[in-house]
């Protein structure tokens, strides 16, 4: 057996393979999480347990077997570790890889790329903050500013209760309705300081909470399970779209905008059928309906300015 160096002491070995040994995280001291993988206070790697449960496996083997490449349900697979495990967990990586007929050293790299896969256990709501720029300057930056405060924790940390973890977030795809937090990956729009923060303290007292748009909040294990490919019968709970969402469509649809046919013309010979934005009777909208929708003010901080409908401008909030 090589002998370690001092530099080498406390290195965190992925798996039985020796040779996938890594150094601890440099920003994360020892008798903290690392990488992915607990230590004791000496940098000893705590014993993980050896498998996963026979419940879990089996789940595991259907996600293999829905796809024609089994190596295609990597992802799934990964989400369900995290819904039975809290994050992926070294035995989780080890099932996989060996299902998938992958090594370790493969699992583990695709879970280290994408921020959904966590190396460390998770709290019951993931409460991310959008700090890319819309939301910033609308407030992401201040509401995450509070929310470190009240909860006192950093960024990627948990409360000790174990209820909440807060992250920041590069964006939500929900800029219509910025600044927008995320709870478990529900929405929660247009929301101010002191609206994250009593959201928090909803989820941390054990209240049902209603998401802007979307289902009522579940814990985050459910919701990886969901991700993972297992239906919870709640696709359709809640709104899943609102006035701000539609500006855009409104104004085509007043202005006769449309998009350019493929061969060059502006499209006017085709049916109505064809167009989609003057398609879909069963989602029209009024006339007055839509100039309400579109010229609506909404003058509280935070919220949505109106459209000027002469230029297609969004004046500045109030």
């Amino acid at each position: 057996m090589t002998e370690e160096t001092p530099s080498q002491a406390g290195w965190v070995q992925f798996g039985a393979d020796p040779s996938l040994r890594v150094p601890p995280h440099p920003n994360v001291s020892l008798g903290t999480v690392a990488t992915a993988f607990e230590h004791d206070a000496a940098g000893a790697e705590l014993s993980a347990p050896s498998r996963l449960g026979d419940a879990t496996i089996a789940e595991l083997r259907e996600l293999a077997g829905r796809y024609p490449r089994a190596q295609s349900a990597l992802l799934p697979m990964l989400h369900l570790v995290q819904a039975s495990e809290g994050y992926v967990t070294p035995a989780g990586v080890e099932a996989c890889a060996e299902i998938l007929e992958l090594t370790a050293a493969e699992v583990s790299g695709v879970a280290t790329f994408y921020t959904m896969y966590k190396r460390r256990p998770i709290g019951d709501y993931l409460v991310g903050v959008c700090t890319n720029p819309l939301c910033a300057v609308m407030g992401g930056d201040a509401i995450f500013d509070r929310l470190e405060g009240h909860l006192d924790v950093g960024n990627d940390e948990t409360t000790p209760d174990g209820k909440v973890t807060l992250e920041h977030i590069e964006c939500n795809a929900a800029c219509d309705y910025a600044p927008v937090v995320m709870v478990n990956w529900e929405f929660f729009d247009n929301q101010t300081p002191q609206s994250a923060t009593d959201l928090v303290d909803e989820l941390r007292s054990g209240r049902t909470v209603q998401a802007s748009r979307g289902a009522r909040v579940c814990t985050w294990r459910e919701a990886e399970r969901v991700l993972a490919g297992f239906g919870d019968n709640r696709a359709d709970e809640g709104p899943v779209g609102g006035p701000a969402t539609l500006v855009g469509l409104e104004l085509a649809r007043r202005n006769g905008w449309t998009a350019p046919h493929p061969d060059g013309t502006d499209g006017s010979s085709r049916s109505a059928a064809a167009d989609p934005v003057h398609a879909a009777p069963d989602t029209d909208v009024g006339r007055s309906q839509s100039e309400a929708i579109v010229d609506q003010d909404v003058p509280a901080s935070g919220e949505h300015a109106s459209s000027d409908t002469a230029t297609g401008k969004g004046t500045p909030p109030q």
